[in-house]
């Protein structure tokens, strides 16, 4: 059975810092393209960041400079650093990982909420 489980949301004020973490099971993690997405109440869900089985990283442009994923193989976790954080990054984080040797197997957790409020 595959299982992501996400951790580490809460509410932080404007221009603080979070670190979620995601830990995965029962998949072949290192294999795996993972992501973080997002979702704002009323709005779509979006990809924030994610990163190649070989450690390379992409970022939505709103999340650019702030915001840092990385993977450890061995721990089976992927993180997302958020840094400088906003009002408008408030949504539930939602970890998702892909088979890159299969791309049609994608995996999500379950989410956390991050709130970013004064």
């Amino acid at each position: 059975q595959v299982r992501l489980v996400e951790s580490g949301g809460g509410l932080v004020q404007p221009g603080g810092s979070l670190r979620l973490s995601c830990v995965a099971s029962g998949i072949i993690f290192s294999v795996h393209r993972l992501g973080w997405s997002r979702q704002a109440p009323g709005k779509q869900r979006e990809l924030v960041a994610d990163i190649t089985s070989g450690g390379g990283p992409a970022y939505a442009d709103s999340v650019k400079g702030r915001f840092t994923i990385s993977r450890d193989n061995a721990k089976n976790t992927v993180y997302l650093q958020m840094n400088s954080l906003k009002p408008e990054d408030t949504a539930v984080y939602y970890c998702n990982a892909v088979d890159e040797l299969s791309p049609s197997r994608r995996y999500w957790g379950q989410g956390t909420q991050v709130t970013v409020s004064s």
